[in-house]
């Protein structure tokens, strides 16, 4: 125990951004305390992909910084030091094998967010990391231009620097409250404009509650407005009793959220049938119909998609389910084949920050330096993971990201 409380190195958030800091600084002979308000650490991090915990994916840097649109150039620095095959290399010195079961998405073979939990924590206290938990810090404490220490809600703690990796907004039943954001502005830091991002979202349609039991696989999603028609997400998508969920839908919310805020509302097009256009739905329904003359319209349909989903497409194109291909006017089949090529739904909402697995938005770029992770404002200031001004798709992006630019702000600069 550390009694004057003077410390190399302080981290504020116990995520996964925040233990790898730690673990990096302390590696490298620092004393170092890591801060918790919570009555434990990584509580998010446990709940990541379903428990599950999708730690990275198996893209090159340069694709991998693609998938984080216009600031993803901005990892490059962290992602050199700190790929995923360093990050997997890490995990496997800890004690934690990973593996890939789809050749993309890298997950502990345990396939449980504990192992990795548990493996940080027993290395933290191998190297000698001090873990406080039940700690909020509510202040930065600084002189003119250099980081001094930091005030939690029971006493005050000593650094000259101070690694801040206090996550966004999502998810506040874990802890999130945006208290690092409020931090950094104190300290001169810009925030941009905050959104929940990944999470269900809800449609002005009801039919979509009938079709809840039903996962589409493959499903291509686009903004139908044209001066965002370039927003598109790809991937599993999943009926709710009040919207849409699924891994293209989480990717989407990124886009959408701010839309939502700025429109009101945002019309979207689903492509349902796994990338079939109007032509090859037409000949499909043809082949299929001429194959056997007697399949009705429902059954037509769902040799495309599930029964209820089909139901339903059948019922907006006013098509009467019973009656068999040959029956049904041109007019209606083609606005039948039409909307299986592209649904159109209309999103209206979403419940916020309370479902939102990360924040769009944070602690402006500008002000951090890609190479250390470092204030521009404030020396001995960091900053890593989902505070910053920067989120990816699903399929281990973020998290990759976190540990990365985590392990870059634990060196320290080098030079302190």
């Amino acid at each position: 125990m550390n009694f004057n409380k003077n410390y190399d190195l302080i981290v504020v958030g116990a995520g996964a951004a925040g233990m790898i800091a730690a673990i990096t600084a302390a590696r490298d002979g620092r004393s170092v305390l890591l801060l918790e308000k919570l009555s434990q650490i990584g509580a998010k991090l446990k709940a990541t992909g379903g428990g599950r915990c999708n730690l990275t994916n198996t893209l090159s840097n340069e694709d991998f910084m693609a998938k984080f649109g216009r600031n993803g150039r901005f990892m490059q620095d962290a992602l050199e030091l700190f790929d995923y095959k360093a990050l997997t290399h890490f995990f496997k010195e800890i004690g934690v094998e990973t593996h890939a079961p789809d050749g993309f998405r890298v997950f502990p073979t345990s396939h449980s967010s504990q192992t990795i939990i548990s493996a940080l924590l027993n290395e933290m206290q191998k190297v000698g990391v001090e873990v406080l938990t039940s700690q909020k810090v509510q202040k930065l404490l600084h002189t003119e231009n250099r980081i001094t220490g930091v005030e939690s809600n029971h006493e005050t703690f000593y650094a000259k620097n101070v690694v801040v990796a206090t996550g966004g907004l999502g998810y506040p039943a874990l802890g999130a409250e945006g208290d690092g954001y409020e931090m950094a502005k104190e300290l001169g830091h810009k925030i941009t404009e905050l959104h929940p991002a990944m999470m269900p979202l809800r449609t002005k349609e009801r039919w979509v509650e009938n079709c809840r039991a039903d996962t589409i696989a493959k499903v291509e999603l686009k903004v139908a407005i044209k001066k965002h028609s370039k927003l598109r997400a790809n991937g599993d998508l999943i009926f709710t009793n009040s919207g849409i969920r699924g891994p293209v839908v989480l990717d989407a919310a990124r886009d959408l959220t701010p839309l939502l805020e700025k429109y009101g509302e945002v019309p979207i097009l689903l492509n349902l049938t796994k990338g079939m256009n109007e032509e090859q739905i037409t000949n499909h329904l043809k082949n299929e119909s001429a194959k056997n003359p007697h399949l009705n319209m429902l059954e037509l349909v769902t040799t495309l998609l599930p029964s209820a989903l089909s139901n339903e497409l059948c019922l907006l194109a006013e098509i009467e389910t019973q009656t068999t291909y040959k029956k049904i006017s041109g007019a209606k089949r083609a606005k039948l084949i039409a909307l299986l090529a592209w649904t159109p739904l209309t999103i209206t909402g979403h419940d916020g920050f309370k479902m939102a697995m990360i924040t769009r938005g944070g602690v402006e770029l500008k002000e951090i330096n890609p190479k250390t992770m470092q204030s521009k404002i404030i020396n001995g200031l960091y900053f890593c993971g989902e505070i910053m001004n920067l989120d990816g798709p699903c399929g281990g992006y973020n998290l990759q990201w976190s540990f990365a630019s985590g392990y870059l702000a634990g060196k320290l600069n080098k030079s302190t």
